[in-house]
Parts: C-alpha cells; structure tokens; sequence
C-alpha cells in the first residue's frame, strides 16, 4: 500500500514539475502578460491625451456664450484660421530662413503629439526609455536628412573647411552609428514579458519619423526650389480645409466616409472646386515676381544665400496653341485659337487637383488614427482646431507629392550638387574631368583660350 501511495506521489510530483517547466517556458517566451482587455489601455489613454477641439478661450466665453456650441466652434475655428493665415503671411515676408526654422518647430511640435500617445502607453506598464528613444531617434534622423540638404547646397563652401570636409565625406556613416547606438540602447532597454509591447512601440517611433521627419525635409528642399513650390502648395491645402468645412457647415448633407463623419460630399466637391480655382488665381499672381519664383542659392561671392535670378521658362508667358476641335467655334467668335499663360498654370492645376481629392486623405487618415485611440484631437495648442498636427496632417502628404513631382517633371541637378560630387573624386579624375569639359566647350566655340 505505501509502494502504491509512493509512485502516486512521485506521479503528482512529476506532473506538477511538468506543469511548472511548461508555465516557465509560457513565460520565456510569451511577450505579453497583460490578461484584461486592450481597450482598457486605450481608454486609460485616452484621458491623458489633451484636447482642443473644445477648447475655448475665457476671453471668448463671455462673449459668445449666447452662441449654441456649433456656432461657438465656428466662431472660434474662424478667429484662429486668420490668425494663422496672419501668421503665415508673415513668416513668408520674413524669408526662407524663416519658413525653414518654422517647419522644423512644427516638426518637433507634431512629433511630439504623435509619441505622447505611445508614451501613455510605457506610462501605464512603467516601461524605461521610450521617451528618451523616440527624441534620440528623432535628433539622429534630423542628423541624417538635413545634413543631406547641406551637402547638396553648401558643400561647395564646406568642402573648403578642412575639419567639416570629414563630416561631409562620412556623413552618411556617421548617421548609420548614431542610429546603430539608438538600435542598442533600444535592444538593452527591452524587460522581460513585455516585448510585444515595446516593439510595437519601436515601430510606432519609426512611423512618426517616417511621416514626420520625412516629409519636412522634403518641405526644406521644396522650399530651395523656389518659394513658390512650398507657399502655393501649403496655401492649396489650407484653401481646401477651410471651403470644405464651409461648404459642409452649410451645405453638408450626405456623408462622405465613416472614418470622418462630419466631412460630406458637398464639402469634399466644393471645397475643391474652390481650390482650383483659388490655386490657379494664386498662381498667376505669384509667377509676376522673382521673390517667388528664384530658387534659393548660396552665392559664393556674396557669401550668403541668394533669390536672384532669371526667371525660368515656367515662369515667362508661353503662347499655346488650343486644339483643332475649338478653331471653328473661336474663330465664329471672333477669338484667336491660341491661349498665352504661364507655363507654371499647368503644373499649379496638378498640384491643385491632387491637394483636392487625395490632399483630404491625409486627414481621413488622422481621423483613423485618433479614433483608434479614442480621443478627438492630438494636441490643445491651438483653440478650435485641435493640436499642430490636426492641422498638418494633410500638408504632409502634400509636401511629398510636390516633391516627386519636382523630381520627376520640373528639376534639374544643380551646379552645387554636380561640384559636390566632382569634388568627392580623386584628384586624377578631377583632371580628367576638366579636361574633357575643356576640350568639349572649346570644339562648341564657348570657350576660347587663343
């Protein structure tokens, strides 16, 4: 009897040895312990996050405390979209220097709202360095992009300065360190059990970087191609935001997505409607002065950056010819059958009708996301609106199309760039070059050394 009572012990001993080595693999390998819902996660963050949609001024309360809270949202939204376009206009007299400084503020602004709500998450679980990551990772990538835009445009002048030529050469290796420390410090910050989380997290950062950082780097070299390619193309999607919530407010009717239900079709049309034309209007205008059309240059001579030139053939009045289809009807009315405008009119009608119908996505895309965190808006900072980036979300992808299209139907390399490159060459190479180029304008009779 004691033989049998032993092996059923010895039984119940393996068995709950066997269950222990299966609970301390589970928990080796599982990278998650949290056993209540999600959502309870995102409702915890959801109240940490600020809001500004409702937000109203005490200054304002008084006054319009008579107004129902649809128009007190409207009267709000109004004072600030002027204060704003006020703003605007005056950053735009202030200079391109001026206009980059403010896109790398709202850069750090609209990062800084995106990784708030990642960070509520490490909050909650009492999780190291997420914070300390993101803005690392954040300052390496600005290392990374703008350096590229100071090779591009001032490596000329820096290649002359001994000490920042070994920046300029390993420019591109030294970044690829700093993000390797930022991929370290991130591999030992990883604690047990929540691995899950705090790799969705590392990709969460990499995202913001990619919609952030990204895209206003790619806004700084619109900018350099001319301050119109940067003011016509934000003014677009602001002209767009504002007429559709004005045509919605009055006329919205039918629901245009789920995602968003306040926007409607008869905002979406009209506000694009209006946007074409309030594109093309502005484009006619600023295409009459060299302020907006000269790309911006560091002139060597002069020893800063320049916006003198001669305008481009984009933006001198090209006569074109209109199809056969209307000779007979213009010629009844007594009109000729060509049409002189600005050759730039063309590429302003593109960029309009992208800012119009896919421009609103960005924003669709903003709802989606801040619906699946449950909160209304990223940020407080401005009344009536919500955060920065409720108001940059659709400029961003704005930003990338302007500068594909650039790449792909407008830009050419700059004298800058091709000399950074021919400087990046050995010294033999150098010569070879100068003298190929020599011979070539000579045969071409450009050059005369007699």
């Amino acid at each position: 009897m004691s033989a049998v009572r032993k092996r059923r012990l010895d039984t119940a001993d393996d068995s709950e040895k066997a269950r222990e080595t299966e609970s301390d693999q589970k928990e080796d390998f599982d990278s998650e312990d949290d056993k209540s819902p999600e959502e309870k996660y995102v409702e915890e963050m959801s109240k940490v996050i600020p809001q500004g949609t409702d937000k109203t001024p005490e200054v304002f309360d008084s006054a319009l405390k008579g107004l129902s809270a649809r128009w007190r949202n409207w009267v709000i939204r109004g004072i600030f979209t002027w204060l704003m376009i006020g703003l605007f206009c005056l950053l735009i007299s202030a200079g391109p220097l001026a206009l980059m400084v403010t896109t790398l503020v709202v850069q750090v602004k609209c990062f800084e709202e995106i990784i708030n709500i990642g960070y509520a998450v490490y909050r909650i679980h009492g999780l190291p360095w997420f914070r300390s990551l993101s803005w690392y990772f954040l300052v390496t990538s600005n290392y990374f992009f703008y350096g590229e835009s100071l090779v591009d445009y001032f490596g000329v002048v820096i290649n002359r300065t001994d000490y920042l030529r070994v920046l300029i050469t390993y420019h591109r290796f030294i970044s690829f360190c700093l993000y390797i420390v930022g991929f370290v410090w991130f591999v030992l910050s990883l604690v047990k059990k929540y691995y899950m989380k705090q790799f969705s997290l590392f990709a969460w950062t990499h995202v913001a970087l990619l919609i952030v950082v990204t895209q206003s780097y790619l806004i700084i070299q619109n900018i350099f191609e001319g301050l119109i390619w940067f003011i016509v193309p934000v003014s677009m999607i602001v002209c767009n935001d504002v007429m559709a919530y004005v045509f919605g407010f009055f006329f919205g009717r039918t629901p245009l997505i789920q995602l968003s239900p306040k926007k409607t079709w008869e905002g979406f049309i009209g506000g694009g409607i209006a946007t074409v034309i309030f594109g093309l209007m502005m484009s006619y205008i600023m295409c009459q002065y060299q302020y907006f059309v000269c790309p911006i240059e560091y002139s060597e001579t002069l020893g800063r950056m320049t916006m003198d030139c001669e305008p481009s053939s984009l933006f001198r009045p090209q006569e074109y010819v209109l199809p056969e289809s209307l000779s007979g009807i213009l010629r009844l009315l007594g009109l000729k059958n060509t049409l002189t405008l600005y050759p730039f009119l063309l590429h302003s009608l593109s960029m309009s009708v992208f800012s119009s119908v896919i421009g609103p996505f960005g924003g669709f895309f903003a709802s989606g996301f801040k619906r699946a965190f449950k909160i209304k808006d990223f940020g407080d900072v401005i009344p009536g609106h919500g955060g920065i980036m409720d108001r940059f979300d659709c400029q961003y992808l704005m930003a990338t199309f302007v500068n594909v299209y650039i790449s792909s139907f407008i830009h050419t390399a700059s004298p800058q760039k091709l000399l950074q490159q021919v400087y990046n060459l050995k010294p033999d190479q150098q010569l070879q070059l100068f003298y190929t180029l020599k011979d070539a304008l000579e045969n071409r009779g450009i050059l005369n050394l007699q």
